[in-house]
């Protein structure tokens, strides 16, 4: 099936973003689910009541399939615009940081999770209320992973600050704000859906999910990526001002790349006498200087 063609602003509006970005400044795993998303939103393997999951259609009536469908279909271009500006901004920084597999893996899981958290949340809420009404809503579209994402980059970046309605808010609460003002202003979103997002962000970044990614992908220590244009990020995030600055004193002890000089050797070539501490004290003060 073909979607019919409307006036498709929402998908000009994204081409617009994404070449103003700059392909080459795309990593691949973020342009390959952008391009994927798109192309799905142009050919859907059905229509959005078709893909969208609830408790009725994947629980009680066994589609599980909906898992897969639902964060990859959307309703209009329009939404397909917005949830896809939003990962091209996350997917940037996120995959430079993490690096190619493991953003992959992280979109997948993800992806799945929040279906899953969704459906729990939605289940819950049929059983405590007596109201199925929870049950029977289905949601579709990408922004439960998006949200999921946005947990992850605010805790590696937690002194930054997000724009809510031009209200700057800390990026530990923005998550939280960003879930109720869309909920107000767009009554129609899936609220529970975000929130099943943000809880399997917090379940990578402060519970078991990422030990559990780890083993299960056979994963041991630490997650390496060059990231040369923004090598700050690796040893900034979460730290005082005065502890960043020992970090980057470090780093730089410790690069050998690029144009600049490595004097390191030197430190080792202690010259003899009973002056040599003086002296070797004198070389460190001078190249802080």
């Amino acid at each position: 099936m073909i979607r019919q063609r409307r006036g498709h602003l929402g998908l000009l509006l994204l081409a617009s973003q994404v070449f103003q970005v700059g392909l080459d400044n795309i990593p691949p795993v973020t342009l390959a689910v952008l391009a994927l998303n798109v192309y799905l939103y142009l050919v859907p393997l059905g229509s959005s009541s078709q893909a969208c999951i609830s408790v009725e259609q994947a629980y009680w009536r066994g589609d599980w399939r909906r898992l897969l469908l639902s964060p990859l279909h959307h309703v209009d271009d329009w939404h397909l615009y917005v949830n896809m500006a939003s990962l091209l901004w996350k997917g940037v920084h996120l995959e430079r940081r993490l690096g190619g597999h493991w953003f992959a893996y992280l979109i997948v899981t993800f992806s799945l999770l929040t279906g899953v958290v969704y459906l729990l949340l939605a289940l819950c809420l049929s059983e405590l209320t007596q109201d199925y009404f929870y049950s029977m809503q289905c949601a579709v579209g990408f922004s439960g992973v998006l949200f999921a994402l946005k947990v992850v980059n605010n805790h590696y970046n937690p002194g930054g600050v997000t724009y809510v309605m031009n209200i700057p808010v800390s990026n530990k609460f923005a998550c939280w704000v960003e879930l109720v003002a869309i909920h107000v202003l767009s009554p129609g979103t899936s609220f529970l859906g975000h929130l099943a997002g943000i809880l399997v962000g917090l379940l990578y970044v402060k519970g078991p999910l990422k030990i559990v990614m780890k083993k299960c992908a056979g994963y041991s220590g630490y997650y390496t990526h060059n990231q040369p244009s923004s090598r700050l990020h690796q040893y900034t995030a979460g730290l005082s001002e005065e502890q960043q600055y020992e970090a980057a004193i470090r780093a730089s002890l410790n690069d050998t790349g690029g144009t600049t000089q490595d004097w390191r050797p030197h430190e080792f070539n202690t010259p003899a006498g009973p002056d040599a501490a003086e002296e070797l004290r004198q070389r460190r003060l001078r190249r802080f200087q």
